[in-house]
Protein backbone atom coordinates (compact mmCIF):
# COMPACT_ATOMS: atom_id res chain seq x y z
CA UNK A 1 0.00 0.00 0.00
CA UNK A 2 1.12 3.51 -0.85
CA UNK A 3 -0.51 6.70 0.42
CA UNK A 4 -0.33 10.18 -1.13
CA UNK A 5 -1.48 13.62 0.00
CA UNK A 6 -2.27 16.29 -2.58
CA UNK A 7 -2.86 19.82 -1.35
CA UNK A 8 -5.30 21.75 -3.52
CA UNK A 9 -6.46 18.45 -4.98
CA UNK A 10 -10.08 19.32 -5.72
CA UNK A 11 -9.52 20.61 -9.27
CA UNK A 12 -6.99 21.33 -12.01
CA UNK A 13 -3.47 19.96 -11.62
CA UNK A 14 -4.16 18.47 -8.20
CA UNK A 15 -7.24 16.62 -9.43
CA UNK A 16 -5.35 15.27 -12.45
CA UNK A 17 -2.56 13.98 -10.23
CA UNK A 18 -5.07 12.43 -7.82
CA UNK A 19 -6.78 10.51 -10.61
CA UNK A 20 -3.47 9.23 -11.98
CA UNK A 21 -2.24 8.07 -8.57
CA UNK A 22 -5.52 6.33 -7.79
CA UNK A 23 -5.35 4.49 -11.10
CA UNK A 24 -1.80 3.49 -10.17
CA UNK A 25 -3.02 1.90 -6.95
CA UNK A 26 -2.35 4.67 -4.43
CA UNK A 27 -4.68 5.68 -1.65
CA UNK A 28 -5.06 9.44 -1.97
CA UNK A 29 -5.99 12.25 0.39
CA UNK A 30 -6.96 15.56 -1.20
CA UNK A 31 -7.31 18.89 0.57
CA UNK A 32 -9.28 21.98 -0.28
CA UNK A 33 -10.06 25.14 1.67
CA UNK A 34 -13.70 24.03 1.84
CA UNK A 35 -14.96 20.56 2.68
CA UNK A 36 -17.68 20.95 0.04
CA UNK A 37 -15.07 21.24 -2.72
CA UNK A 38 -13.03 18.37 -1.31
CA UNK A 39 -16.10 16.15 -1.02
CA UNK A 40 -17.25 16.92 -4.56
CA UNK A 41 -13.83 16.03 -5.97
CA UNK A 42 -13.71 12.86 -3.87
CA UNK A 43 -17.12 11.85 -5.21
CA UNK A 44 -15.77 12.20 -8.75
CA UNK A 45 -12.58 10.30 -7.91
CA UNK A 46 -13.92 7.43 -5.81
CA UNK A 47 -14.55 5.30 -8.90
CA UNK A 48 -10.77 5.06 -9.30
CA UNK A 49 -9.87 4.09 -5.73
CA UNK A 50 -9.78 4.99 -2.04
CA UNK A 51 -10.03 8.77 -1.48
CA UNK A 52 -10.03 10.88 1.69
CA UNK A 53 -11.43 14.43 1.46
CA UNK A 54 -9.98 16.93 3.95
CA UNK A 55 -10.71 20.60 4.60
CA UNK A 56 -7.37 22.33 5.13
CA UNK A 57 -5.68 25.66 4.51
CA UNK A 58 -2.00 25.42 3.59
CA UNK A 59 -1.40 28.90 5.04
CA UNK A 60 -2.27 27.53 8.51
CA UNK A 61 0.31 25.16 9.99
CA UNK A 62 -2.10 23.65 12.51
CA UNK A 63 -4.54 22.92 9.69
CA UNK A 64 -1.79 21.08 7.81
CA UNK A 65 -0.81 19.10 10.88
CA UNK A 66 -4.42 18.08 11.42
CA UNK A 67 -4.59 16.86 7.82
CA UNK A 68 -1.55 14.65 8.37
CA UNK A 69 -3.07 13.32 11.59
CA UNK A 70 -6.26 12.32 9.73
CA UNK A 71 -4.24 10.47 7.08
CA UNK A 72 -2.18 8.57 9.66
CA UNK A 73 -5.32 7.74 11.62
CA UNK A 74 -6.97 6.31 8.48
CA UNK A 75 -4.06 4.61 6.70
CA UNK A 76 -1.15 4.58 9.13
CA UNK A 77 1.44 6.00 6.75
CA UNK A 78 2.28 8.70 4.22
CA UNK A 79 4.51 7.95 1.24
CA UNK A 80 4.07 10.88 -1.12
CA UNK A 81 3.32 14.58 -0.63
CA UNK A 82 2.35 16.72 -3.61
CA UNK A 83 2.42 20.34 -2.43
CA UNK A 84 0.23 21.70 -5.19
CA UNK A 85 -2.03 24.38 -3.66
CA UNK A 86 -1.32 27.82 -5.07
CA UNK A 87 -2.76 31.19 -6.03
CA UNK A 88 -1.91 33.79 -8.66
CA UNK A 89 -2.29 37.54 -8.28
CA UNK A 90 -0.82 39.73 -10.99
CA UNK A 91 -0.38 43.51 -10.98
CA UNK A 92 2.40 46.09 -11.35
CA UNK A 93 4.16 46.61 -8.04
CA UNK A 94 2.77 50.14 -7.68
CA UNK A 95 -0.75 48.70 -7.89
CA UNK A 96 -0.23 45.43 -6.02
CA UNK A 97 -1.92 45.52 -2.61
CA UNK A 98 -0.22 44.41 0.59
CA UNK A 99 -2.99 41.85 1.15
CA UNK A 100 -2.52 40.22 -2.28
CA UNK A 101 1.26 40.11 -1.80
CA UNK A 102 0.79 38.42 1.57
CA UNK A 103 -1.76 35.89 0.28
CA UNK A 104 0.55 34.93 -2.60
CA UNK A 105 3.61 34.40 -0.41
CA UNK A 106 1.65 32.78 2.42
CA UNK A 107 0.05 30.25 0.07
CA UNK A 108 2.69 29.56 -2.58
CA UNK A 109 5.80 29.62 -0.40
CA UNK A 110 5.06 29.54 3.33
CA UNK A 111 2.19 27.12 2.68
CA UNK A 112 4.56 24.64 1.06
CA UNK A 113 6.92 24.94 4.03
CA UNK A 114 4.00 24.17 6.33
CA UNK A 115 2.94 21.17 4.23
CA UNK A 116 6.45 19.74 4.27
CA UNK A 117 7.05 20.57 7.93
CA UNK A 118 3.84 18.83 8.97
CA UNK A 119 4.52 15.71 6.91
CA UNK A 120 8.29 15.32 6.97
CA UNK A 121 8.51 12.90 9.90
CA UNK A 122 6.08 10.49 8.20
CA UNK A 123 7.82 10.89 4.83
CA UNK A 124 11.15 10.07 6.48
CA UNK A 125 9.65 6.92 7.99
CA UNK A 126 8.46 5.72 4.60
CA UNK A 127 11.52 6.97 2.68
CA UNK A 128 8.97 8.66 0.47
CA UNK A 129 8.84 11.38 -2.14
CA UNK A 130 7.94 15.07 -1.87
CA UNK A 131 6.85 17.03 -4.94
CA UNK A 132 6.35 20.77 -5.03
CA UNK A 133 4.51 22.36 -7.93
CA UNK A 134 6.47 25.45 -8.86
CA UNK A 135 6.24 27.08 -12.30
CA UNK A 136 8.33 28.28 -15.19
CA UNK A 137 7.62 31.61 -13.46
CA UNK A 138 10.07 30.32 -10.87
CA UNK A 139 12.90 30.88 -13.33
CA UNK A 140 11.43 33.41 -15.82
CA UNK A 141 10.32 36.79 -14.54
CA UNK A 142 7.74 39.03 -16.22
CA UNK A 143 6.10 42.42 -15.72
CA UNK A 144 3.14 42.34 -13.36
CA UNK A 145 4.42 39.17 -11.74
CA UNK A 146 6.36 40.50 -8.76
CA UNK A 147 4.39 38.59 -6.13
CA UNK A 148 3.97 35.43 -8.18
CA UNK A 149 7.58 35.45 -9.41
CA UNK A 150 8.84 35.97 -5.87
CA UNK A 151 6.75 33.09 -4.55
CA UNK A 152 7.77 30.68 -7.31
CA UNK A 153 11.46 31.68 -7.44
CA UNK A 154 11.43 31.20 -3.67
CA UNK A 155 9.64 27.87 -3.95
CA UNK A 156 12.13 26.54 -6.48
CA UNK A 157 15.08 27.50 -4.29
CA UNK A 158 13.37 26.25 -1.14
CA UNK A 159 12.62 22.88 -2.71
CA UNK A 160 16.16 22.36 -3.93
CA UNK A 161 17.51 23.11 -0.47
CA UNK A 162 15.00 20.70 1.09
CA UNK A 163 16.13 18.09 -1.44
CA UNK A 164 19.68 18.40 -0.12
CA UNK A 165 18.47 18.28 3.48
CA UNK A 166 16.43 15.09 3.08
CA UNK A 167 18.26 12.93 0.53
CA UNK A 168 20.45 11.48 3.30
CA UNK A 169 17.30 9.87 4.74
CA UNK A 170 16.41 8.20 1.47
CA UNK A 171 13.71 10.79 0.80
CA UNK A 172 13.37 12.14 -2.72
CA UNK A 173 12.35 15.77 -3.24
CA UNK A 174 11.42 17.15 -6.65
CA UNK A 175 10.02 20.41 -7.93
CA UNK A 176 7.90 20.41 -11.07
CA UNK A 177 7.92 23.63 -13.10
CA UNK A 178 5.04 23.65 -15.60
CA UNK A 179 4.26 26.27 -18.19
CA UNK A 180 0.69 26.84 -19.38
CA UNK A 181 -1.71 24.25 -17.96
CA UNK A 182 -5.41 23.89 -18.74
CA UNK A 183 -6.60 24.43 -15.17
CA UNK A 184 -8.75 26.68 -12.98
CA UNK A 185 -5.70 28.73 -11.97
CA UNK A 186 -6.37 32.45 -11.49
CA UNK A 187 -10.14 31.88 -11.96
CA UNK A 188 -9.68 30.51 -15.48
CA UNK A 189 -12.42 28.22 -16.74
CA UNK A 190 -10.81 25.45 -18.83
CA UNK A 191 -12.19 24.98 -22.31
CA UNK A 192 -11.40 21.84 -24.26
CA UNK A 193 -11.06 23.63 -27.59
CA UNK A 194 -9.25 26.85 -26.70
CA UNK A 195 -7.03 25.15 -24.10
CA UNK A 196 -6.14 22.12 -26.23
CA UNK A 197 -2.61 23.42 -26.87
CA UNK A 198 -1.80 23.56 -23.15
CA UNK A 199 -0.49 20.90 -20.80
CA UNK A 200 -3.51 18.97 -19.47
CA UNK A 201 -4.03 17.96 -15.82
CA UNK A 202 -3.81 14.29 -16.80
CA UNK A 203 -0.38 15.01 -18.33
CA UNK A 204 0.79 16.28 -14.95
CA UNK A 205 -0.62 13.14 -13.37
CA UNK A 206 1.29 10.89 -15.77
CA UNK A 207 4.48 12.83 -15.07
CA UNK A 208 4.17 12.26 -11.33
CA UNK A 209 3.44 8.55 -11.78
CA UNK A 210 6.43 8.20 -14.11
CA UNK A 211 8.76 10.04 -11.72
CA UNK A 212 7.64 7.85 -8.83
CA UNK A 213 8.57 4.82 -10.93
CA UNK A 214 12.18 5.99 -11.35
CA UNK A 215 14.82 3.66 -9.88
CA UNK A 216 15.59 4.37 -6.23
CA UNK A 217 19.14 5.38 -7.17
CA UNK A 218 17.92 8.21 -9.43
CA UNK A 219 16.58 11.53 -8.11
CA UNK A 220 14.75 13.88 -10.53
CA UNK A 221 15.31 17.03 -8.48
CA UNK A 222 13.89 19.65 -10.87
CA UNK A 223 11.73 19.13 -13.96
CA UNK A 224 10.57 21.81 -16.41
CA UNK A 225 7.53 20.95 -18.52
CA UNK A 226 5.91 23.13 -21.17
CA UNK A 227 3.50 22.86 -24.10
CA UNK A 228 5.16 21.36 -27.15
CA UNK A 229 3.81 24.08 -29.44
CA UNK A 230 3.01 27.47 -27.86
CA UNK A 231 -0.15 29.29 -28.71
CA UNK A 232 0.30 31.24 -31.93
Amino acid sequence: MKVALITGGSKGIGFGIAEALLKDGYKVAITSRTIASANQAAADLVAFGDVLAIEANVADFNSQQEAINLIIEKWGQLDVLIANAGVGHFAPVDELSVDLWKETIDTNLTGVFYSIKASVDEIKKSKGHIFTISSLAGTNFFAGGSAYNASKFGLTGFTQSVMLDLRKYGVKVSTIMPGSVASHFNNHQPDGETDAWKIQPEDMGKLIVDLLAMPARTLPSKVEIRPTIPKG
